[in-house]
């Protein structure tokens, strides 16, 4: 993403996105890839003297990432100089370090198919934990699916945890083929075109909660369109999973329903730096409500410059690495994949529907 250095002065960008109750937005992929730098401004002959600010548009990569040790423990009294971070595996120098909790934006993806009506009182449990755990500055808002044609923003995003709550106490179940890839594609749109609409001061980390059983039935995307779409965002997805009532049961040389969506569900937790859950019973919901909520905020802020500057739209893989601590204790740093190099926006599919304000 296009940042501007002025000195030493360093922005970190963080979340996160927003559509009004009113607003219809058409379904089309919002580009949130990093803006290609531009060229270092020359000063004309009128420029002001030398104490002046001398402004360069170049391109700060910023990541959240989250250490744990192997018990998957969360580690949090690092350092910046405990850190390494590779880029297609060149070393790049951190320009931003920070261990504080950031405010977070986030969106509570809910499936509300029938494959979900028995956990649904303790789904709405969950989001009321998760809402319960934000701060001050955080902001929620929810959205529920069922089928393609089904995709609706509940609750725009607020920090109001009244107003929250309540539209979690309104969902209900509803019949349709489940549309997950579609509910997952439009709420990074929604994440992407709400941190355009804010200054870059009030950018936060950004997130995305999903809630689901993990068949995809009848999406309009499929998992190619969205990988691609979340290699240009910077948004982490944190997934609950309900895959125990899929059948078990595989083809010759296909994977069992179970073993598919469980594969689709954890990348795309691995693939940006969140984390997957696949609860036992709904009686692990409340424990896990609060592990998210803690695990969004406590992690760590780090950004570079690239030293491959060139905006060419290809894909760097991204590596993060962290000093083993005390009695060669192994640390593990977990943040996205790569970043798709600041370019012109890719082609995405003519879209089918739009993702919608809930209905007054």
């Amino acid at each position: 993403m296009l940042m501007v250095l002025c000195l030493t002065v360093f922005g970190l960008c963080g979340i996160a996105a927003a559509q009004t109750s009113t607003e219809t937005r058409p379904r089309t992929a919002a580009n949130d890839s990093q803006a290609a730098p531009t060229s270092t401004p020359t000063p004309s002959p009128e420029a002001t003297p030398d104490d002046e600010p001398l402004k360069i548009d170049t391109e700060l990569v910023n990541l959240s990432v989250r250490v744990v040790d192997r018990n998957n423990r969360p580690i949090n009294n690092l350092q910046e100089g405990d850190f390494r971070v590779m880029e297609d595996g060149v070393p790049q120098k951190i320009e931003f370090f920070s261990r504080s909790e950031i405010p977070t934006n986030y969106s509570l993806v809910l499936d509300n198919s029938g494959s979900l009506r028995s956990q649904l009182e303790k789904v709405i449990e969950a989001g009321k934990i998760i809402v319960d755990t934000n701060r001050k500055d955080d902001e929620t808002s929810i959205i529920r699916f069922v089928s393609r044609d089904k995709i609706t923003v509940e609750q725009p995003f607020t920090a109001n945890k009244g107003d929250l709550d309540d539209t979690l106490d309104n969902l209900f179940i509803e019949g349709g083929q489940t549309a997950i890839i579609d509910a997952v594609y439009l709420a990074v749109q929604q994440v992407s075109d709400y941190e355009k609409s804010v200054s870059a001061a009030d950018r936060k980390r950004r997130a995305i909660i999903l809630v689901t059983d993990g068949e995809d039935r009848d999406s309009y995307y499929n998992e190619a369109q969205l990988f691609e779409l979340l290699k240009e965002s910077d948004v982490q997805i944190y997934v609950v999973g309900f895959i125990g009532e899929l059948s078990k049961e595989g083809g010759f040389i296909s994977k069992s329903p179970q073993s598919k969506a469980k594969a689709f569900l954890e990348r795309l937790a691995a693939d940006t730096g969140g984390k997957a859950y696949f609860p036992g019973s709904v009686s692990e919901l409340p424990e896990i409500a609060k592990n998210i909520g803690s695990e969004m905020r406590t992690q760590f802020s780090i950004g570079y410059v690239p030293t491959n500057d060139k905006p060419d739209g290809t894909f760097r893989n991204i590596k993060v690495t962290v000093n083993d601590g005390p009695n060669k204790e192994k640390r593990i740093a977990i943040t996205k994949a790569g970043r798709t190099a600041g370019a012109g926006p890719i082609a995405k599919p003519t879209a089918v529907q739009t993702l919608k304000p809930k209905s007054k």
